[in-house]
């Protein structure tokens, strides 16, 4: 199996949702290019390979610190780990994505998805939003599909810890006020971004996404994790 097959099954539980960080990643227009390079190498006379990597805390599939978008947020390291674990419910809107038409390049509304959300279980805690029909690995989408400020205060009225999107953030990538991210802030969420759904349905799921304990820094890459629940 390609490293670039994003999603792809780990194991009869495990479905991995994470891109591969990787040269050549897209990133944020302006942001830093991933890097990475092998150093010691296994020889006679080293018995271990090593590397180093030079990336932007918001490379590939990655979870916002407060930080990011408040200047007296938490950093990474301070935020409390509870919304990155436990049961989720993966809402695909996929099925509007379609280049020309759909919402493409817009900011989903509640009534895009008000209804798919189910406010009656445990899963209203972590909703995950599919929109990509197939995941743009190679190349950078400036008209992904954002999340409105009306998505993100309703589901903090409902309970919602945890908001996850495939696009690379919240907001459009011209956003100067960060509408979404400020709802959020307000709501006391947490953020996951860049994720990855060629291979999972709409469901209910167990996530698994721990961020890095990086101090004093605004985000960090994940290895996101969806296990499949019982309907």
């Amino acid at each position: 199996m390609s490293d670039t097959n994003l999603s792809k099954q780990l194991s009869p539980a495990l479905i991995d949702i994470s891109q591969t960080l990787r040269t050549g990643i897209p990133v944020w227009p302006g942001d830093t290019q991933y890097q990475c390079e092998t150093i010691w190498h296994i020889d006679d006379q080293c018995p271990v390979n090593v590397s180093w990597l030079h990336c932007s805390t918001h490379t590939g599939t990655h979870a916002d610190a407060p930080y990011h978008y408040d200047q007296n947020g938490k950093v990474m390291a301070h935020v409390a780990l509870d919304a990155y674990i436990g049961e989720c419910q993966v809402i695909d809107l996929s099925h509007l994505n379609i280049k020309g038409q759909g919402i493409e390049g817009k900011s989903i509304s509640l009534n895009d998805c008000q209804a798919l959300i189910n406010t009656q279980t445990n899963s209203i805690k972590r909703v995950l939003f599919k929109t990509y029909q197939s995941f743009p690995i190679d190349e950078w989408d400036e008209n992904f599909v954002s999340i409105s400020q009306e998505v993100i205060n309703w589901l903090g009225q409902v309970g919602c810890i945890l908001v996850g999107i495939d696009s690379p953030s919240l907001d459009p990538q011209n956003s100067k006020n960060l509408a979404a991210h400020n709802a959020i802030k307000e709501q006391g969420m947490a953020i996951l971004e860049g994720l990855v759904f060629d291979q999972v349905s709409a469901g209910k799921y167990e996530l698994i996404a721990l961020p890095l304990k990086l101090a004093n820094l605004d985000a960090s890459p994940v290895r996101a994790i969806l296990r499949p629940l019982a309907p």
